[in-house]
């Protein structure tokens, strides 16, 4: 498939400069991105697109770490009504959670990446990777990888499932039997954390990265990753994990795992973040400005052990470079992004079926943000 992916949906007026720059890095690809992005700004819709010859506005497909926002505005939630405690130890939920240090961790330090329990030894296969539960009670007896609470580093495929159990323990409920009581079903939100099977006829599977020559160079000028992150990723398996085939496995699809294995469209991702940050529908924005700002702040400054961004991590959620300091967002491996902004009022949402080369949040978020960015400015 060649570049000059067609561009098709709608922008309000004030916006096509975002759609100019969609179009622009669409055309630029060498293969179609198969790709959308949704932007709502103070809950009203202003920029709905896609680009591709097997997308629309209405495919589903799988949004990797994207999930990890849906599932820590869950543990926002939780604190926000006094059920979870940040500076509690976990401990105090899940009793198991003690050894090598892990009984002098906090909630707040789990979520910020802090336990050291990145994986096991072994590893996991993809199925097991689908059972957060199975990954919680695997991990509790682990040995850390550093002594929890002295650093950070990126839980890639478990954070959630770690969460995930204080949740449990907390509530008797999942953070997915949560989340859709509260926060997916409520809106109506074509983010899933578990594929129901009358939406499964709207999904489409991750597409292989195609990179070019120059990007393939590019790679093998770069230094080497951190020692710790194919242990994170789970790439220290025989055969290494595979990205692609995680996201399309039928596990995945239909646990939802809530560290990696959501299914949504940006259309979805943009309405959770518009419902957190504010008001929709007539409904108060689900996290309160104190809250907001809580899950938002840096908790863990400097270098991180798995991955080699720096400050990278607010709680459960990503930092937002180039938006505001108030952003809770997060990105997914194949190139997506999704953040809500209370400054600005700004839900953005974009998705890839396309994974991006080499993962990660894809470079043309940059600009697209800042287009959007400053369309939202413009419209006050």
């Amino acid at each position: 498939m060649s570049g000059n992916a067609s561009v098709n949906g709608t922008v309000a007026a004030g916006w096509e400069s975002v759609r100019d720059e969609f179009a622009a890095f669409a055309a630029a690809e060498p293969h179609s991105p198969e790709a959308q992005l949704v932007v709502l700004h103070h809950g009203r819709p202003v920029v709905d697109l896609w680009a591709g010859e097997d997308t629309d506005g209405e495919t589903l497909t799988g949004v990797y770490s994207i999930t990890k926002g849906a599932a820590h505005l869950v543990v926002a939630l939780l604190v926000q009504d006094g059920v979870l405690e940040l500076d509690a130890p976990v401990s105090r939920y899940w009793s198991e959670f003690t050894g090598e240090g892990k009984e002098r961790l906090t909630v707040r330090e789990l979520v910020a990446h802090k336990s050291g329990l990145i994986n096991r030894p072994e590893g996991f296969t993809v199925e097991e990777l689908a059972d957060d539960a199975g990954i919680a009670a695997a991990l509790v007896g682990q040995k850390p990888y550093w002594e929890p609470g002295t650093a950070y580093g990126y839980h890639a495929f478990v954070i959630a499932a770690l969460t995930g159990e204080v949740v449990r323990r907390a509530t008797g409920r999942s953070i997915q039997e949560i989340y859709e009581e509260r926060i997916r079903a409520p809106y109506g939100l074509e983010l899933f954390l578990g594929l129901p099977r009358e939406a499964e006829g709207r999904w489409k599977p991750i597409l292989e990265p195609l990179p070019t020559q120059e990007q393939l160079a590019q790679m093998a000028d770069q230094p080497a990753p951190p020692a710790l992150m194919p242990i994170a990723f789970n790439w220290h398996t025989d055969p290494p994990m595979d990205l692609v085939a995680f996201a399309n496995h039928p596990k995945v699809k239909e646990l939802g795992p809530a560290s990696a294995g959501g299914v949504g469209s940006a259309r979805g991702i943009a309405g959770m973040y518009a419902a957190a940050i504010g008001e929709v529908d007539g409904r108060a924005p689900l996290l309160k400005p104190d809250t907001a700002a809580e899950f938002a702040k840096p908790h863990t400054p400097g270098q991180g052990l798995v991955t080699p961004e720096p400050d990278h991590f607010a709680l459960g959620f990503e930092l937002m470079p180039g938006v505001g300091p108030r952003a809770l967002g997060h990105s997914g491996a194949a190139g997506g992004v999704g953040f809500g902004d209370p400054e600005s009022g700004v839900a953005y949402a974009y998705t890839r079926r396309r994974f991006g080369f080499p993962g990660g949040a894809a470079p043309e978020n940059e600009r697209l943000t800042a287009a959007v960015m400053k369309a939202a400015r413009a419209a006050g």
